[in-house]
């Protein structure tokens, strides 16, 4: 196949006064048009929507990733058609039709496995003081490019003619791997705040530098963040915490001024020096955890891992003690880290069980210490299988992560004894399955033992056989029976 003719009919940054910057490869630029020839759907939509007297183009987004390669199977549109008559534009032509989003001006179509989302040209206005967009719907391209959040997003291809519009400098941008507004900073945060949260998302995901006038202005209007609903705040920071740098989202969530307004925790370590004194804070040790635990990663992106090495030592700042030899402590700063953690995600609006298993590691992280040391019984190795439960994997990675010290010899040695605590562990889980310990007796034979009915005393009887399992391990029955009735007398049940 030879390539579309497509470049000659662009709108390029040159063209437009836009600034100056590297240009992609020919085949680069080709690469949405390209795209649309061998994908006849586009195509089909742009044919219909032209019979009905209506321009639709290519936009935002899916221009962004087909330039980049890395297109999916959501296509994005904008038209100059009401959502109405998109509707009966689409109608007997898409496998399905969803219009959740018609009062946005948004119908959503798939067709041939693709799912598509069209929406009226738009030059909507925000009131600056609530969450949501004022819809005033728009009649040209341009002013719908200009309202979008950043340049690489406001390009467009029309359909079926494949003609490039770039009237911000997407183009250039996107080569330069640079973040900015098409139209000025602090007018386009003023309309959606969120938007200064996506810089940061762009910046880990897409390996993007932020433009300083855009930082700048992040810095100044990061209090406007406040507007935004928790869970728009929630769904831009997971995406941002999975991108492919997050550290660098995170070193300008910080710096802007944006961590402080929904995840002080974080902004507040670079307040407090480690117990070490010798080589690192806590902020800079905790993205040097956060770099180790993706490196531990395999497959995609563990965003549980992630945000447990992030908020792992969050307790530090309430723990912080100086003795009186100078030496700084944060005793069971783990424990105010889980605690500081599920209020946190809980704001952010989390579910319980992305809460439970982010919180369970952070409360485990510094179970391993005094592992090397040889006090550790069998019983203690059962307990912190036990503990960790379906969290065991990651509790590995969480806890091997933390080792950020310069000392070779003390990381070493921290290794060498990680490994051998995973030895012992695949040990003993070849005598029992570790992960499913169970008491030796079930709570019907506790009941019949003790003469007793379903209650809070069932449970605490359960708890302590579990206990005694985890210590001695596994009890013969007469053994188990034996141990309950033993205390059962010691409670004065008996």
């Amino acid at each position: 196949m030879s390539e579309p003719s497509f470049l000659p009919a662009a709108r390029s940054s040159a063209e437009t006064g836009a600034g100056e910057g590297p240009a992609l490869t020919r085949a680069q630029q080709s690469a949405v048009a390209h795209l649309l020839r061998v994908s006849p759907v586009a195509d089909e939509l742009g044919h219909r929507f032209n019979a009905a007297g209506h321009e639709i183009h290519l936009v935002g987004g899916s221009v962004r990733d087909a330039l980049l390669g890395r297109l999916g199977n959501d296509l994005d549109f904008t038209t100059s058609a009401r959502p109405e008559q998109t509707l009966e534009i689409v109608t007997g032509w898409a496998d399905a039709i969803w219009t959740t989003g018609a009062d946005f001006g948004t119908i959503g179509a798939a067709r041939a496995g693709l799912r598509l989302e069209i929406t009226t040209f738009r030059a909507e206005v925000y009131d600056h003081v609530s969450r949501h967009p004022i819809v005033e719907y728009g009649s040209n391209l341009d002013d719908d490019l200009r309202r979008r959040d950043f340049t690489v997003n406001a390009m467009a291809v029309s359909v079926p003619g494949h003609v490039f519009a770039d009237p911000y400098g997407g183009l250039s941008d996107l080569a330069s791997r640079v973040l900015r507004t098409p139209s000025a900073p602090e007018e386009s945060f003023a309309d959606d705040p969120l938007r200064m949260l996506r810089a940061a998302r762009f910046a880990a995901q897409l390996r993007f530098t932020v433009a300083p006038p855009v930082v700048a202005a992040m810095g100044a209007m990061a209090g406007d963040l406040r507007r935004i609903a928790a869970e728009r705040i929630r769904d831009e920071f997971t995406k941002l915490l999975s991108g492919a740098d997050p550290l660098s989202g995170l070193r300008l969530l910080v710096d802007a001024g944006l961590a402080g307004i929904f995840l002080p925790e974080l902004a507040n370590l670079r307040l407090e020096v480690d117990e070490h004194a010798q080589h690192k804070d806590v902020y800079e040790h905790t993205l040097t955890v956060v770099r180790n635990a993706i490196s531990l990663e395999s497959g995609e992106p563990d965003f549980v891992l992630r945000l447990a090495a992030l908020m792992h030592d969050i307790g530090k700042p309430a723990t912080k003690a100086v003795g009186p030899d100078g030496r700084v402590s944060f005793h069971h700063h783990e424990i105010v880290g889980a605690r500081l953690t599920r209020q946190r995600m809980r704001a952010l609006k989390y579910p319980k069980d992305v809460i439970a298993d982010v919180v369970g590691l952070v409360g485990l992280h510094l179970r391993f210490y005094g592992y090397g040391r040889g006090e550790w019984t069998d019983a203690a190795v059962r307990r912190y299988v036990a503990d960790a439960g379906p969290l065991l994997s990651r509790l590995h990675k969480l806890t091997r992560s933390d080792v950020t010290t310069r000392n070779r010899r003390k990381a070493a040695r921290l290794a060498v004894d990680y490994d051998a605590l995973e030895e012992r562990i695949a040990r003993l889980a070849a005598e029992e399955d570790l992960a499913k310990v169970r008491p030796d007796l079930d709570g019907n034979e506790i009941m019949k033992l003790l003469g007793i009915p379903p209650g809070p005393v069932v449970g605490r009887a359960w708890r302590h056989l579990k206990d005694v399992r985890l210590e001695r391990g596994q009890l013969s029955p007469e053994e188990a029976r034996a141990e309950l009735l033993q205390w059962a007398c010691a409670e004065g049940l008996r």
